[in-house]
């Protein structure tokens, strides 16, 4: 089906995207997978490219408003060149840059904008801790304010961070005043905390089924020293700014996840061609052709689905429950349809040489971070009035 949300400018900077990959992509992958991380550089080469500073101002050094769908197109790009990625650049750019955006005084921006467009600041984000997952209220990090009000001794832990490895900057989700029966979010702010401060500590990197590419940590704080000049918004009002930046989040995962599902049809398109059985290709069995006809129709839904959240993420019109909605319904079908598409790969679809191994391991998670499915599931149903 014909898409109608990109310009031809659009699709000249796809080609851009495209020729990066190609060059500065592609060829490492393989060994960045097997180091858990992607080299720093990399982020200095896509800031050099133009693409870590969307959405800041000129005057900061970035482009200035320049609408998700850029975003999207990297998604799409990088999946499509074997399912590939710019290792936590979602984690940088799509999540962790909007709070910046957002919430930073002037000095804030002039401090830290500059570096993020260049590629010189990584940011992460930390909210996640060991049992709490998706009830952001239940933090327990602490953040207290020094008697002479200078700066706050934060101290607890967080888990499952990605990129931490490679960020100058993490956006950690700390309590600052205790929790109440009646109010549970209450009580939670943002800090801007460098990674180079002392007692800022990584626990082990964690080993996960996909994502290799993308160094994932656990944190510890123990008595880091943040100055009051780098808490992000109002002190205490911390868990709405979560909430106002979550949707764009999820839509990102979304988008992601159909990206994947489009590149895991392509690449088990070229291999059942190739690929004989009994003396003829794959290709030309019944069940393959119609496997892939119900993989290829649940693609274009979700990918509609997708294009009308980007459409409605540009016009600051994408509410929390279309966001739960997008990424339920995307997500859910990039496991099937990738599922299916390993199956036709038979033996080979196991081996991690083969594209659609990697898309297998990797989309797995879409489902989980971000809110799960059954999350998006109780968003969806409010939104019904149940």
């Amino acid at each position: 089906m014909k898409r109608n949300v990109y310009t031809d400018e659009h699709e000249a900077f796809r080609s851009v995207i495209r020729d990066f990959v190609a060059k500065e992509v592609t060829p490492y992958f393989a060994d960045w997978e097997v180091a858990r991380r992607t080299p720093r550089e990399l982020f200095h080469k896509l800031g050099a490219l133009g693409v870590l500073g969307f959405g800041i101002p000129e005057e900061y050094g970035g482009p200035g408003e320049v609408g998700f769908k850029y975003e999207a197109i990297i998604s799409e790009e990088t999946a499509a060149a074997a399912g590939v990625s710019f290792a936590h650049y979602t984690i940088n750019t799509s999540i962790s840059l909007p709070y910046l955006l957002s919430l930073a005084t002037e000095e804030q921006k002039k401090r830290w904008l500059p570096g993020v467009a260049s590629g010189e600041i990584c940011l992460c984000l930390a909210m996640t801790e060991p049992g709490t997952g998706s009830d952001v209220a239940g933090i327990r990090t602490k953040a207290e304010l020094s008697q002479d009000g200078t700066h706050y001794v934060l101290n607890g832990s967080k888990t499952f961070i990605t990129g931490a490895l490679n960020s100058e900057l993490c956006i950690v989700a700390a309590r600052t005043s205790p929790t109440s029966p009646e109010d549970r979010r209450a009580g939670l702010t943002l800090l801007v905390v460098p990674t180079d401060r002392e007692g800022f500590g990584y626990g082990k990197q964690l080993e996960k089924i996909g994502l290799h590419a993308r160094d994932t940590s656990e944190l510890h704080f123990t008595d880091v020293k943040v100055p009051v000049e780098n808490v992000l918004g109002e002190v205490g009002k911390g868990f709405s700014y979560l909430g106002q930046n979550l949707p764009r989040e999820r839509l990102s995962i979304a988008v992601n996840a159909v990206a994947a599902a489009a590149a895991a049809i392509t690449f088990t398109k070229e291999y059942v061609k190739d690929r004989t059985v009994f003396g003829k290709p794959v290709a030309a069995f019944q069940n393959t052709k119609f496997v892939l006809a119900e993989c290829a129709t649940e693609v274009e839904a979700a990918q509609a689905m997708a294009d009308k959240g980007i459409m409605l993420e540009d016009a600051r019109e994408l509410t929390a429950a279309d966001a739960a909605r997008i990424k339920l319904f995307c997500t859910e079908v990039a496991g099937r349809v990738i599922d299916k598409c390993l199956q036709l790969h038979g033996g080979y679809g196991y081996m991690t040489e083969y594209p659609i191994a990697r898309l297998y391991g990797d989309t797995r998670v879409s489902r989980i971070y971000g809110g799960t499915s059954e999350v998006m599931k109780t968003i969806i149903a409010k939104d019904l009035g149940l």
